[in-house]
């Protein structure tokens, strides 16, 4: 036999059938361990401000109430800032971690909503996934304080407000129109470089549509008290809003409805519905009031009126105060800065022509146009800037103050009044006193001795009341009144009296008929008493022969 035959029978007789079981072994475990690997899904890195409620090993991760991974470690950061859990995640999860992915805790809550996350209080706490949308992977996430208001995927409308730094919104509060529920806030971030607030609204469908480019947003207290020089007012929103604050958002009056509102829009928070109204006249004139009367009452947003109808707002009291003052007029004036808007007049056409509105307010100056500060509130004291035409006034000459249009001034109510007090003063320091007190002595003097003798009118009657014949007068008089009514009831018509009175005066009545003849014939014949009565005829004249 050959040498290599040789080895080859050497090879056979080392191979023991005893290793074939080892062998077998080995390869059950290497499968099983690749079956295993192959069933881990990926690791991922959660950052929380406090690891509270969750546990190694025992802390599942869940979504749509379905397990998609659980807790492996628990750790503080090398910077001992935070806390960092390392999960395990299913195979099915892989899919479901990218950029728009969002963790957060659940666990017991109670909230403007109501008492959420009960189920928690025996089970302990979880970590729900909520899956996003975006194709860019991530492996590290941070967890949510609070819950978010929607899924990244939620149909509806997504906007930015950008606010002034003290507005009191915060997440979840609730976004109305016309006191219903329409969104949430989802976020506020404060941006240090702009001061400003930066909150992100979550519009739910299908109310989406209530936004369009036209729409105003301020935020709503609940109970809003206000007393200014346009009087008191209340207003009252939702009992949610009562509680916490909220945002609600409408269309100012006579503004187009305009186009529907884009995705990431960005908006202006107002501070209330009035500022938020006010906030839409972007064009405007700006004028310098210099005021020789006094500003007490008259405050930043006051309304500047002409004839009563509000024409622009007043901005700042004082302004400027430091600035160099015409010559013309008193270095002592006190400038307030306003703004004439032009867009009120005609509120739904949003292009003004700034440069004619400015050409008529000075026609107007050379007409006799000028403001004045006027009380709005007799209660408050606040004060309002009046515009209107004022005969005799001073030829209007343009000039300016720290580069603005100064507008013409009069006196005001108050310093009219004050006027006329000062003339009605300087008049009577003119008066000649002493003649006018002389005559007022003389009076007084006329005047006491006529009340000396109506003292003693007074005290003759007081005597003549104390006399005691006084005191028997209505006793005489009592007796006089009964003695002619005894006398009058003897004229009674059935009485005797009045019987033997009528048969008087008819033996008269006869008498005077009888009489009648002997009367006439008297008439008559005078002599008929003493001569008999005879007729004879009437004498003829007769001629002479």
């Amino acid at each position: 036999m050959s040498e290599a035959q040789h080895a080859t029978r050497r090879t056979q007789r080392s191979l023991s059938p005893v290793w074939i079981v080892p062998l077998v072994a080995v390869l059950i475990g290497a499968w099983m361990i690749y079956d295993n690997i192959s069933r881990l899904g990926p690791s991922v890195t959660l950052i929380m401000e406090n690891a509270e409620g969750i546990e190694a090993g025992k802390t599942l991760i869940k979504t749509r109430n379905v397990e998609v991974g659980k807790v492996e470690k628990v750790s503080l950061s090398d910077d001992r800032s935070h806390a960092e859990i390392v999960a395990r995640m299913s195979p099915q999860a892989a899919n479901m971690l990218n950029q728009d992915t969002q963790f957060w805790v659940v666990k017991p809550r109670i909230g403007r909503e109501g008492v959420s996350g009960l189920g928690t209080v025996l089970s302990g706490a979880y970590i729900q996934l909520q899956p996003g949308n975006s194709e860019t992977t991530q492996e590290q996430f941070d967890v949510l304080e609070q819950p978010p208001v929607a899924p990244a995927d939620a149909p509806g409308l997504r906007i930015t407000l950008i606010s002034d730094v003290g507005n009191a919104i915060t997440t979840g509060d609730p976004i109305t129109y016309q006191g219903y529920t329409v969104g949430r806030v989802e976020s506020s971030d404060f941006d240090p470089e702009q001061r400003k607030m930066r909150h992100r609204l979550y519009i739910q469908s299908p109310f989406e549509v209530l936004v369009s480019t036209t729409s105003r947003f301020w935020t709503v207290s609940g109970l809003d008290i206000r007393l200014d020089s346009e009087g008191f007012r209340v207003n009252v929103a939702s009992l949610e809003s009562l509680v916490g604050g909220g945002i609600t958002f409408g269309i100012p009056n006579n503004a187009g409805q305009g186009s529907q509102a884009k995705e990431n829009s960005n908006y202006v928070l107002f501070s209330d519905e009035a500022s938020a109204k006010e906030g839409r006249y972007n064009d405007y004139l700006e004028y310098v009031l210099l005021v020789d009367d006094t500003v007490r009452g008259l405050s930043a947003n006051a309304p500047v009126e002409y004839r009563g109808v509000r024409i622009g707002t007043v901005m700042s009291v004082p302004w400027n105060f430091s600035a160099q003052q015409p010559d013309s007029l008193s270095r002592f004036a006190i400038p307030v800065l306003i703004r004439i808007e032009p867009q009120r007049f005609d509120e739904a056409n949003d292009e003004v022509d700034l440069e004619q509105w400015q050409t008529r307010l000075h026609t107007m100056f050379d007409h006799g146009l000028r403001a004045s500060l006027k009380a709005g509130n007799l209660l408050t004291g606040a004060m309002f800037v009046d515009l209107n035409f004022h005969k005799d006034t001073a030829v209007h000459q343009d000039m300016t103050f720290a580069n603005k249009p100064v507008f013409p001034t009069t006196s005001g109510s108050f310093a009219q009044i004050e006027q006329k007090v000062s003339n009605l003063l300087d008049k009577l320091n003119g008066l000649k006193i002493e003649p006018v007190l002389d005559t007022l002595n003389s009076t007084l003097a006329s005047t006491e001795h006529t009340m000396r003798k109506v003292n003693d009118i007074a005290a003759s009657v007081d005597a003549l009341m104390a006399d005691p014949a006084t005191g028997q007068l209505p006793a005489n008089v009592n007796n006089t009144m009964r003695q002619l009514r005894d006398t009058l009831q003897g004229f009674a018509p059935d009485s005797q009296g009045y019987n033997e009175l009528t048969q008087t005066l008819s033996r008269l009545e006869k008498l005077m008929r009888d009489i009648q003849p002997v009367v006439r014939t008297l008439s008559d014949q005078p002599n008929a008493l003493i001569f008999d009565k005879k007729l004879t005829e009437d004498p003829q004249p007769r001629a002479k022969k």
